[in-house]
C-alpha cells in the first residue's frame, strides 16, 4: 500500500466494459479523485460462471487493486457484487469495498401501479444479495426479473444500436412489458449503455432506474467516514488508468465508443489465481 492512503486510487472493476457506466459517474461525483479501471474481459461475462468462479476472480482482482495501492475498491458490476461482496470485505479488511445494490428499494417506492421489472443476469437473480434486497423491501410489489442472455456480448462488441441487440431487448423485456411494469431496474453495469433503446421499446411512461450515480455518491461518504478523500490541491496529470485481461485495443476502442475519450490500456494476465501485469504499468 502506499504510505499515504489518501493519495491511493479507487481500484473499480467489472467483467468488462460495463462498469465505464460507474466510472463515469465516479468521474462526476468525486473529480479530485485517482482511478484504475480493470476489465477481466477473458471472463466476461462473469453471469456465465459459477459462482465460485466469480468468488475467485474477483478476490484475484481485489487483490491485485491492492497491491496497486488502491485505497479503496468499488466492484462495478452487478454479479460480481452479487456473488463476492460479503468474501471481498472479509478479505479486504483494511480498505472499504463498495458494491452494487438492485435498486429495488426505490423501484418499489416509485412504481405507481405496483410492479416493477428488473433485467439483469441469471447470476444477479439468482444470487443471495437480490433475494436480500427483494425480500427486506420489495415484498409488497410484483417484481418481474428477466435475464436477458447475450446482451452483455452485444454491447461489449459496442452493438449498442444494431437491429440484433433491440430484436434481443425486445424478447427480454416481453414478460415485463406484458406485466405492465412502470419502473424497470437495470441490474447490470453494461444495460445502461443501451438506455436510448430501451426508451425506445418501453416509452415514456416506464421509469428506468439505474445505480450508478447512487453508487458513487456512497463511494464519496465511505471515503469522508474513512478520511481517505483526496486532497484537492494534490492533483495528478493521470487521474485513471485502464487495465484488461482481453485485448488492450478492443478496450480503448470501447472507451472511446462508450464515453467518448481516448485512453490506453495495460494487458493483464491471469497465473494460478493471481492477476498480473503483463507489461510494466505507469505509474501515478
Amino acid at each position: 500500500m502506499v504510505s499515504n492512503p489518501s493519495t491511493g486510487p479507487i481500484g473499480v472493476f467489472d467483467s468488462g466494459v460495463g462498469g465505464l457506466s460507474v466510472l463515469r459517474a465516479l468521474w462526476q461525483h468525486l473529480p479530485n479523485e485517482r482511478f484504475y479501471y480493470v476489465a477481466d474481459s477473458l471472463h466476461c461475462p462473469y453471469g456465465d460462471h459459477s459462482p465460485e468462479e466469480i468468488q475467485t476472480l474477483s478476490l484475484g482482482i481485489a487483490d491485485h487493486l491492492y497491491e496497486m495501492g488502491a485505497k479503496a475498491i468499488v466492484v462495478a458490476c452487478n454479479t460480481a457484487s452479487a456473488g463476492a461482496l460479503t468474501a471481498l470485505r472479509a478479505h479486504l479488511v483494511d480498505i472499504p469495498v463498495v458494491g452494487m445494490v438492485p435498486a429495488l428499494k426505490a423501484a418499489a417506492g416509485l412504481s405507481r401501479r405496483a410492479t416493477v421489472g428488473v433485467l439483469a443476469t441469471q447470476a444477479t437473480i439468482a444470487g443471495h444479495l437480490y433475494r436480500e434486497v427483494h425480500e427486506r423491501f420489495a415484498s409488497d410489489v410484483r417484481v418481474i426479473a428477466q435475464a436477458c442472455p447475450g446482451l452483455v456480448e452485444q454491447i461489449e462488441a459496442g452493438q449498442i444500436n444494431s437491429p440484433d441487440t433491440e430484436a434481443l431487448l425486445i424478447e427480454c423485456l416481453a414478460p415485463i412489458i406484458a406485466a405492465r411494469a412502470d419502473v424497470l431496474v437495470l441490474g447490470c453495469t453494461h444495460y445502461p449503455f443501451v438506455i436510448p433503446m430501451l426508451r425506445r421499446i418501453l416509452g415514456p411512461e416506464v421509469l428506468l432506474l439505474e445505480p450508478s450515480d447512487a453508487v458513487a455518491r456512497q463511494a464519496g461518504r465511505v471515503l469522508v467516514a474513512r478520511g481517505l478523500e483526496a486532497d484537492p490541491s494534490s492533483g495528478s496529470a493521470v487521474s485513471t488508468l485502464y487495465g484488461t485481461t482481453g485485448d488492450p485495443a478492443a478496450f480503448q476502442h470501447a472507451l472511446h465508443r462508450l464515453l467518448g475519450i481516448d485512453g490506453a490500456a495495460i494487458g493483464l494476465t491471469w497465473k494460478q489465481g493471481r492477476l498480473l501485469q503483463a507489461e510494466p504499468h505507469p505509474s501515478y
